[in-house]
């Protein structure tokens, strides 16, 4: 196990990035797979891995490896949101070993719950390239409405594609937070300590 446990969701968790992670993530990255959907062109080596995990907590971007039985899968993280509007894009990555098993949309709901929550944000978006059908799929799973469409923005297996802008707003997760805990007679924290 590695890296505190920082979130849970119902089926991962989001843990810290620390210096045990640079191997995974230095795979992951470069793996074909991961990288047509994020159409990552550049390699990237375990130097710059290595440094880039070393620079966790020196910006006002927050990153997490996903977990599951604290074992790393992905990665899911906020750029650093805008101070005036409180808005921020959000990122996330599973290894292609472990798609398929909703990973990744737990991942952000759980990190909208953070984001809304306990960040007081008040609008997480994300592009997701036509070429990646998963992608989109986890974000409408997540509550994510499509907003609009970035034509040939993105540039995937030698091919300009579209890249679709996908976002949520704070006062749509508080509605459904609401929903859920009527139907389940839970109280909510959402909302603040008082």
């Amino acid at each position: 196990m590695s890296g505190a446990a920082f979130l849970e969701g119902d089926r991962v968790e989001l843990r810290t990035v620390e210096s045990e992670h640079v191997e995974f993530l230095h795979e992951t990255v470069n793996d074909p797979r991961v990288r047509r959907g994020i159409a990552a062109s550049d390699p990237v080596t375990r130097v710059t891995e290595r440094e880039w995990v070393e620079s966790r907590g020196d910006g006002d971007d927050i990153s997490f490896v996903v977990s599951v039985d604290g074992d790393p899968v992905g990665t899911i993280g906020l750029k650093p949101p805008n101070v005036v509007t409180g808005a921020a894009e959000v990122g996330y990555l599973v290894a292609p070993d472990h798609w398929g098993n909703g990973y990744a949309t737990d991942a952000l709901r759980t990190l909208c719950g953070y984001a809304f929550g306990e960040r007081r944000l008040n609008k997480l978006y994300a592009n997701a390239y036509e070429t990646n059908p998963a992608s989109t799929r986890v974000l409408e799973k997540a509550g994510f409405e499509r907003e609009g469409v970035h034509r040939e923005q993105g540039f995937v297996d030698g091919d300009h594609v579209d890249v679709l802008r996908y976002g949520r707003l704070a006062d749509e997760w508080r509605d459904e937070e609401k929903v859920g805990d009527a139907e389940t007679g839970v109280a909510s924290d959402a909302d603040g300590w008082i």
